[in-house]
């Protein structure tokens, strides 16, 4: 699915809040979306949109392609809704292991790329269940948390831990 003129302009306003913030590297999700989010501060910033598959979206697995009205007459699914640690869309992925690939592939880059400063593009699931783990939050507190559509938060690690030093900023 490509960004609409919306999508495209808040891409836009995104990269111009992040490009005063020395970028140096820039990992998107394979996903259409999440590229074309992260192009305009690559234009930017002279940088490439680097594709890791590690920052893709949740699989839905036979969920995918549903609308949320078809969704909601599934009984697995209000479930999945109200625990995600412990429910798995049908021929799909958990929480636990989304938040898995993504958190092993942030500290493989932070082990690798020590003194860069990143941007990863990725979507608002994934993304919620790496700053729980950070946080130390368990999935199951979810919906507790919201990323809005063309949002960012800005999460510092080093050797001492982490810190969300920005969550959910609008650009």
């Amino acid at each position: 699915m490509h960004l609409n003129g919306n999508g495209r302009a808040q891409a836009e306003r995104m990269a111009d809040r992040l490009a005063s913030l020395s970028i140096t590297k820039i990992f998107s999700s394979p996903m259409e979306r999440a590229v074309e989010t992260a192009e305009p501060l690559a234009a930017r910033l002279g940088a490439k949109v680097e594709i890791h598959e590690a920052f893709n979206e949740l699989n839905f697995g036979g969920w995918t392609g549903r609308t949320f009205s078809e969704l909601e007459t599934i009984e697995q699914w209000k479930q999945w809704n109200s625990y995600r640690l412990g429910i798995r869309p049908p021929n799909g992925e958990m929480m636990l292991e989304v938040q898995t690939r993504f958190v092993a592939a942030i500290e493989r880059l932070r082990e690798h790329l020590a003194k860069e400063r990143i941007a990863i593009f990725s979507h608002g699931d994934p993304l919620k269940s790496v700053l729980m783990y950070y946080l130390g939050m368990p999935v199951d507190h979810f919906l507790r948390l919201d990323i809005s559509v063309a949002s960012f938060s800005i999460l510092c690690l080093a050797d001492w831990g982490a810190r969300v030093e920005g969550f959910n900023l609008q650009a």
